[in-house]
């Protein structure tokens, strides 16, 4: 595109020696002049004509001078746009004052055309550098819309509403959160009804950050609920589902999953554990247990491996704590973790029979208390049960 330049001078000379000396410029169409003979009639062309790039002025002009010109172009605020501006040679003072008020060069009559030709370019270089600059960030805030609302979409993939089976109060309690480090995370965690008797618990964190976390997040969530639906024991639900991950993994993403088969009558849990962070039992005399590790590879690295599952009873007022290691591993500013010690002596100073959603909020207040002012560097998620009767 052509560099737009508004010519401002009451001498029409300057407009044939102009047009004259840079006609190799005009005839390529590298530049391209705009006239005007004083301040009022460049700003009518500036209103009508808003994308010049370069404004050529002098400062002794009738109607208005070239100074009330430049503070007219300072209040359009477009620092894409600069200002050279042209005086008698003794003018310094006029000259320091259109400098001093942000003008990006002057020139001096009589007018030497081949240094205005350097100071052209070397406007010109300024105009395309912030013109990118302008560009690159409008990228940005466009990347960054785009990432808020992927956020708030995959904020509506979890449930969020609580309680989630009112049917089933007098049975069981559930209640959990997300907070993802960035804009979107690669922790997710779900539950949903498989049968009459049986609800499904899913928490699980992928690896790494960001989008493709998120896009390999959504794929994994959708993967476990759909094979989860089948009403097939854990192990055998994560055995597919790591076939199919296997098969939709790329730049060796992976998950770590937790995912139980909660009988609500029975109070019986038939899980299994892929390389996620072991869950914490709360007995109801306030006694708290580790869930033992079960021998498991994470899910989505290889497609020709089984799982084995594990079983556990929670009795009226047990509360089971799944979590993913932005619990443990978060960060204060002296760049200590959180770490397991702490969330078990968090659980410790729990009241008798909490609540799920007191369990929860509980662990993210000591959490950010801890944390203080240490941003965050990992998506905490947190997904708690507790067996009501």
């Amino acid at each position: 595109m052509a560099t737009k330049i508004l010519s401002v001078d009451d001498e029409s000379d300057l407009e044939i020696l102009l047009s004259q000396y840079f006609r190799r410029q005009i005839r390529k169409g590298e530049y391209e002049f705009t006239f005007a003979h004083n301040g009022l009639e460049a700003l009518q062309k500036l209103l009508e004509t808003p994308d010049f790039d370069i404004i050529l002025s002098d400062i002794n002009m009738p109607e208005m001078d070239g100074l009330t010109l430049l503070a007219k172009i300072n209040e359009l605020k477009n620092p894409a746009m600069k200002c050279i501006m042209v005086s008698a040679y003794g003018d310094m003072e006029n000259i320091r004052s259109a400098m001093n008020k942000g003008a990006f060069d002057f020139a001096t009559k009589p007018i030497d055309l081949e240094d205005l030709s350097h100071t052209i370019e070397k406007a010109i270089e300024q105009v395309r550098y912030i013109r990118e600059s302008q560009q690159e960030h409008s990228q940005l805030e466009s990347i960054r819309n785009d990432l808020a609302i992927a956020g708030e979409i995959q904020q509506t993939i979890l449930p969020r509403l609580f309680p989630p089976f009112p049917e089933l109060a007098k049975y069981v309690d559930i209640y959990a959160s997300m907070t993802p480090a960035r804009d979107v995370g690669g922790d997710f965690y779900d539950f949903f009804r498989i049968d009459d008797e049986n609800i499904g618990l899913v928490i699980a964190d992928v690896s790494g950050k960001g989008v493709p976390a998120a896009l390999f997040m959504a794929v994994s969530r959708t993967l476990l609920r759909a094979t989860a639906l089948r009403g097939v024991p854990s192990s055998e639900c994560l055995t597919y589902a790591n076939k199919l991950l296997c098969k939709e993994s790329l730049d060796s993403m992976f998950v770590t999953v937790f995912y139980g088969i909660y009988n609500y009558k029975t109070g019986i849990m038939d899980y299994t554990n892929a390389g996620h962070n072991p869950p914490y039992i709360l007995r109801q005399n306030h006694h708290i247990e580790t869930l033992p590790l079960t021998p498991n590879f994470i899910v989505g690295v290889f497609d020709d491996i089984s799982f084995e599952n594990g079983m556990l009873k929670l009795e009226t007022g047990d509360t089971l704590l799944m979590y993913t290691d932005g619990v443990t591993e978060a960060f204060n500013e002296e760049r200590e973790q959180f770490s397991e010690n702490r969330l078990q002596n968090a659980l410790k100073t729990l009241p008798e029979n909490p609540q799920t959603k007191d369990v929860v909020t509980e662990i993210l207040r000591q959490v950010k208390n801890f944390s203080g002012n240490y941003p965050q560097s990992d998506d905490i998620t947190l997904l708690s049960l507790q067996r009501t009767e």
